[in-house]
């Protein structure tokens, strides 16, 4: 153990749990992380060897024998039969049936909706008539054959803490420092927080190595705050979808963005409250392919997103928080650089201007790097259970917390109604997380201050850029920090874009100028506070005057421009002395044209002497020829202008694979090969923008990968 897993274990006595041991049985078995914590703490609670590894495999020898998956539902229902009784770790929920006026008892995975059960239970769990609760559960079989049902419950063991003290957490709170605490949080969802420190020095350029746990510490702020509406928009597998369904049975993820009024909000023919009623935070997977049929949903969400209520017959109210999440595989600089594009182009057509204000924050995901082995936290962490009952008794708790912003929150300019309401909500969401006891030191707040500002900057940006007219045009919101001194707060992604910062032209409009150097060891980002001229700069928003080669995928959406072979290609054409050229497409003029003005580009680098072409046969003989007719004009025009360049070609009846090797150690793998841009002058004459400077042109969407061969 090191020092801060010392700590921890004496803080928190009978809590903690080495998260290695976590992701060893994650790896073997696909069981909700709660769940497998609490067999851990239960076989594995001690630190001699021989008995983790005993403790371990009982845990495993548990869920087989227990843990019922779903397509084994059949064969659970036949082991009760057979055995007249048996114990299973399953969801169990429990509904009252009007006509029959009784209870009856669901279990998820065991595939029952009929059991009978004790009013016992679910008097003593509440939870049970809500959301369900996973529970160890002895399951009986009735051989009673009057009867109408086939199982019922001996006895249900609920897999959550019996009863949470607050003063636990107080007294544990006051051992750490607020980075320690920041890193117990961290560690306690199973990332390692100094990989994290190395990733934002790295990768961000962010010596204070905070900005990237910041990121994490925003996916908890719905799990502490209701009414909370927040989105996170980044690259896969970086545990947006994971954290929302694994570290709290608070809180529910709808796979696949599906969300209608019923479930969701009010259910009229039950007269009963929908989901908004029974979880904490609601996390909506996959956002971009979210549909929403019906209008009155939109309506009631606004409401709710709003103020937590909204009217369906009667008065309801709510306290859920909404979290968004979904993949953002797209070009950073060249859609804040692009006057008709916006970082939330990816979300569905029902997301208007009305829901999108009512986002408070909106965490770039695209800066949190992928999580793998290496990311991981291999030393102690809270028990996942006892986590998300911190975070649902601060969920409950806001009053203390509001004096505490009054205390400290100096707003500047430009911040208006809703952005009030958002930053204050963000503010007091990360106050409760580092602080359940104590206060911040000043300087602690003003990082904190202008995290929650740039959030909800970014969101305003999006919707300057969309809308028309001034209405969210004061984007330039400050604060005034312990000091005394007003900070604008900037999103390092868009500080000094033209397009985002002024997207309608307007005169007289101040733009930050770019430094035009910028040295890493000069940035300021204790927290991201404080914005000046050399500000955190991301990688996705540095745009360098001049391009260098280096390993990455290009993504590029239909109706993009600036992407011509020039712009992209030139460092990587560079000190290649022979380019083999696999282009299964050859056979219409505009693909030849394609060819040609590749080939013009490995001209004017000058340092290519050899070119071979692989391309496909067409589908007869006579575009077989035609094909090699004008590949065979090219050669002659390559050998007849001086440039040195010797080229052949081959047909390969096969050829599928669309890619260009070169000597120089790049492969470049083109999904659509050379033909990515839009075919503009078909049948017109080449009297179109573009016609001619392919970086003018549109392109059709596809992906190109960059790498360097060993």
């Amino acid at each position: 153990m090191d020092t801060l897993d010392k700590k921890l274990n004496a803080a928190f006595p009978g809590k903690c749990v080495r998260k290695d041991l976590l992701h060893d049985i994650k790896r073997t078995v696909n069981v909700p992380s709660f769940v497998l914590e609490f067999l851990l703490s239960r076989y594995c609670a001690s630190d001699d060897p021989e008995e983790i590894e005993d403790g371990k495999k009982a845990v495993l020898q548990t869920i087989e024998r227990n843990y019922v998956r779903p397509d084994q539902s059949n064969k659970a229902q036949s082991i009760v039969e057979q055995k007249k009784k048996h114990k299973f770790i399953d969801k169990v929920h429990v509904k009252y049936y009007e006509r029959e006026k009784r209870y009856w008892a669901e279990m998820e995975n065991f595939g029952s909706k009929r059991i009978a059960i004790n009013p016992q239970f679910y008097q003593k769990n509440d939870k049970l008539l809500e959301s369900g609760i996973w529970a160890e559960v002895t399951l009986a079989y009735n051989e009673v054959e009057e009867d109408d049902y086939a199982f019922y419950i001996e006895d249900l063991r609920p897999i959550q803490l019996a009863h949470f003290d607050a003063e636990t957490l107080f007294n544990g709170r006051k051992q750490f420092t607020t980075k320690e605490w920041i890193d117990v949080l961290i560690r306690s969802v199973g990332i390692n927080p100094d990989w994290l420190e190395k990733k934002s020095r790295e990768t961000l350029h962010d010596e204070t190595g905070m900005r990237l746990k910041m990121h994490i510490l925003a996916r908890f702020i719905p799990l502490v705050m209701s009414n909370y509406n927040s989105i996170e928009l980044g690259g896969r597998s970086t545990g947006k979808s994971y954290f929302y369904s694994e570290f709290s049975p608070y809180s529910t993820l709808l796979s696949g963005g599906q969300a209608s009024t019923a479930t969701l909000l009010y259910n009229n023919q039950r007269k009963q409250v929908g989901a908004v009623g029974y979880w904490d935070n609601i996390g909506f997977d996959e956002v971009a392919k979210m549909r929403i049929k019906d209008a009155d949903t939109v309506q009631i969400m606004k409401d709710y997103m709003a103020n937590g209520r909204f009217s369906r017959g009667r008065e309801v109210t709510g306290y859920a928080s909404f979290s968004f999440v979904g993949n953002f595989d797209l070009n950073i600089p060249n859609i804040v650089n692009a006057y008709n594009k916006d970082l939330l182009l990816t979300l569905p057509p029902a997301f208007d201007y009305a829901i999108i204000d009512r986002i408070y924050d909106y965490i770039p995901g695209w800066e949190i790097p992928k999580i793998d082995d290496s990311s991981l936290n291999n030393g102690y962490g809270l028990i996942t259970d006892y986590l998300s009952e911190i975070l649902h008794y601060l969920f409950t708790h806001n009053s203390e917390y509001q004096s505490m912003l009054n205390k400290y929150l100096n707003f500047g300019d430009n911040v208006e109604g809703r952005d009030n309401r958002a930053i204050q909500r963000t503010v007091m969401g990360l106050l409760k997380l580092l602080f359940p006891v104590g206060e911040p030191e000043p300087e602690e707040f003003d990082q904190l201050m202008a995290y929650a500002m740039e959030g909800r900057r970014r969101v305003k940006e999006q919707l300057n850029k969309r809308k028309p007219d001034e209405e969210y045009a004061n984007i330039n919101m400050s604060y005034i920090n312990s000091k005394g001194e007003k900070v604008v707060v900037y999103c390092p992604e868009s500080k000094y874009s033209q397009a985002t910062q002024n997207p309608r032209k307007t005169a007289g409009v101040e733009i930050p100028k770019k430094p035009e150097a910028i040295n890493p060891n000069d940035v300021v980002s204790p927290i991201m506070v404080e914005r000046q001229d050399v500000a955190h700069i991301t990688p996705q928003a540095e745009v360098s005057e001049e391009p260098e080669a280096v390993e990455k995928t290009l993504k590029i959406m239909y109706g993009d421009t600036g992407f011509g072979y020039r712009t992209i290609f030139t460092p990587y054409l560079k000190g290649a002395r022979r380019i083999i050229i696999h282009e299964p497409y050859l056979v219409k003029s505009y693909q030849q044209v394609d060819l040609l003005q590749f080939l013009e580009l490995v001209s004017s680098i000058g340092d290519c002497q050899m070119v071979k072409v692989y391309t496909g046969t067409g589908e007869n003989i006579q575009q077989k020829e035609d094909i090699q007719l004008a590949l065979n004009e090219i050669a002659d025009s390559l050998a007849n202008t001086g440039t040195g360049i010797d080229m052949t070609m081959e047909f390969d009846a096969n050829a599928h694979d669309r890619f260009i090797d070169m000597d120089n150690g790049w492969e470049i793998t083109l999904g659509r090969g050379l033909h990515y841009f839009q075919n503009i002058n078909q049948g017109k004459k080449f009297l179109q923008i573009g016609s001619y400077d392919n970086d003018m042109k549109p392109c059709l969407e596809t992906k190109i990968d960059f790498r360097k061969i060993k």
